[in-house]
């Protein structure tokens, strides 16, 4: 999931090198943690969010074969 998150997203920013991916599994869900550089947070979230939603919508898509809740951050 790492992977494919990291290959979304990198197209869409200009530092990719400062792409970082944290993963926090619990019980029932795993939370992805998705950080990038201060310049690139406007192009990975989008006009009203709309980059993020596709993100999202695309991930959930990927894990919904899991028997958790994938839950995508994007700091």
């Amino acid at each position: 999931m790492k992977a494919l998150i990291e290959t979304i997203v990198t197209p869409l920013v200009d530092h990719p090198e400062e792409i970082e991916i944290n993963v926090k599994e619990e019980e029932h869900k795993v939370v992805y943690h998705l950080t990038v550089h201060s310049e690139d947070v406007g192009k990975v979230i989008g006009k009203n969010g709309r980059i993020a939603k596709a993100i999202r919508t695309v991930v959930y898509a990927a894990g919904s074969d899991l028997k958790k809740r994938i839950y995508l951050d994007i700091m």
